[in-house]
């Protein structure tokens, strides 16, 4: 069920908001071992938070629109009572967070129950959600592809239908990125828009938080609240540019025909470039190592060992860059953000691909381009991070592929443009352009663990 419906039925009193969050708790219990997308499960706080839910519906009062939802968060954000781990293995005994995320609060408050926190890339640092403590996250799709990251726990339970929303975070794509492989709904906003209280940070010139659902109604939902009650908006119509260039070199012929459908299903548009594309990806690479080397400087200096390797040393090249590196990167993007704004004073959406292709093989984690196989992990974000880089705000739609891996679509907008764009999305999955398609139920099962000894 969509979450605008599980909510409808617990305002009626057709279903209690306890058995919904029992009956999502079961199913990650008896399916995510196929997935790895769930770290933890918050059976205690789940159970309280539906009772109180329900309390309110027996005393008459309206618990909010996402009354009795169930809903997953990235392993980053604040859970009081909880270590926030971000991921890493070494904070699995940090301090507990004494409060929840400011998001997590607005969840709360509009009746979402939580029941889980999810699987992520190392603080964030990668694309792929391949994690040293916890695992790699499987595409629900194929269980032998990459989920994508850094917030692939987040897409891929909803993507396999354990949860209706969850909440992840993007720096450079991590939101964008994974709603591609798994084929489903997310939205990056603009820089700085929503709460970031409480969220574990990564790049905070770049770092912003947003939802995943399987349909445009759900996402909608879940901006408004995060957003603080942001109203709809009817789209009407709208002028439409098709990125050229870096946007359409090293995609798949399938993605770049997707790229034209929802084009031409927003009323057409021409073939547009952007200038300097490659600058503006080195520049956010350069500002991101170094804000992520900078915070993490005296962890690195004091327990280097206890990261993950593949993550320690992007940090550490990223916290000896020289500050004149860094300064030089951020005037690029005050140039570039320039010529991105006067892009928007002829165009209200551009469409742009959200990732060059299909979900790499976990075995073999790694995608094309320009003829050369590169690692997912750092490269998946080839068409995201430019974007980011200057805040705008991005929703990528799945393109409507029954019984085929999914690959999806960018809405990118001005800051402040997330209504026009979940409302271009909501036309898109009307007009059968756009559209999640749930997946086979995987083959995969969990090793007998006894062959360990057997083996001895």
């Amino acid at each position: 069920m969509s979450a605008r419906a599980i909510a409808a039925d617990v305002r009626a009193g057709r279903r209690t908001a306890r058995s919904l969050a029992e009956a999502a708790i079961a199913d990650i219990e008896a399916r995510d071992g196929a997935y790895n997308s769930v770290t933890r499960l918050l059976i205690a706080r789940a159970h309280a938070e539906a009772d109180a839910v329900d309390a309110q519906i027996a005393d008459g009062c309206d618990p909010g629109p996402l009354a009795g939802v169930p809903y997953g968060v990235k392993d980053l954000f604040d859970v009081a009572g909880l270590p926030t781990t971000a991921g890493a293995g070494m904070r699995a005994d940090a301090s507990p967070a004494l409060a929840d995320a400011e998001a997590v609060e607005r969840m709360r408050k509009a009746g979402a129950v939580l029941v889980a926190t999810l699987n992520m890339d190392e603080y964030a640092y990668g694309f792929a959600t391949i994690n040293a403590a916890h695992g790699t996250t499987r595409n629900p799709h194929d269980v032998t592809r990459l989920a994508g990251g850094s917030s692939g726990g987040s897409a891929a339970a909803v993507a396999a239908g354990l949860l209706p929303i969850t909440l992840g975070s993007d720096t450079n794509g991590s939101i964008r990125v994974p709603a591609s492989l798994t084929g489903i709904y997310g939205l990056k906003p603009s820089h700085g828009r929503l709460p970031m209280a409480g969220v574990f940070p990564f790049a905070e010139s770049f770092d912003d938080i947003g939802p995943f659902a399987t349909n445009a109604d759900d996402l909608r939902a879940a901006w408004s609240v995060l957003a603080g009650g942001a109203g709809d908006a009817d789209a009407g119509s709208v002028r439409v540019a098709r990125l050229g260039g870096w946007f359409r070199d090293n995609a798949i012929p399938e993605m770049l025909d997707g790229v034209d459908r929802v084009a031409d299903a927003l009323g057409g548009g021409a073939i547009i470039d952007l200038p300097e594309v490659a600058r503006a990806r080195s520049a956010a690479f350069l500002m991101t190592a170094a804000e992520g080397g900078a915070l993490h400087l005296p962890e690195l200096r004091r327990r280097p060992l206890a990261f993950d390797p593949a993550t320690r040393d992007r940090l550490i090249a990223g916290a000896t860059l020289p500050a004149s590196v860094y300064l030089r990167a951020q005037q690029f993007q005050n140039w570039f953000a320039a010529r991105v704004k006067a892009l928007f004073v002829h165009h209200d959406v551009l469409i742009a691909p959200a990732v060059p292709g299909f979900a790499p093989p976990i075995d073999a984690p790694t995608i094309a381009i320009d003829g050369k196989m590169v690692p997912a992990r750092a490269h998946l974000g080839i068409y995201t991070q430019p974007l980011s880089f200057v805040g705008l705000a991005v929703v990528t739609v799945p393109l409507l592929r029954p019984g085929l891996l999914p690959l999806g679509v960018q809405l990118v907008g001005a800051p402040g443009s997330e209504a026009m764009l979940l409302a271009l999305a909501s036309r898109l999955e009307a007009a059968g352009v756009a559209g999640f398609t749930a997946p086979v139920a995987p083959c995969w099962k969990e090793p007998d663990p006894s062959y360990a000894e057997q083996d001895a």
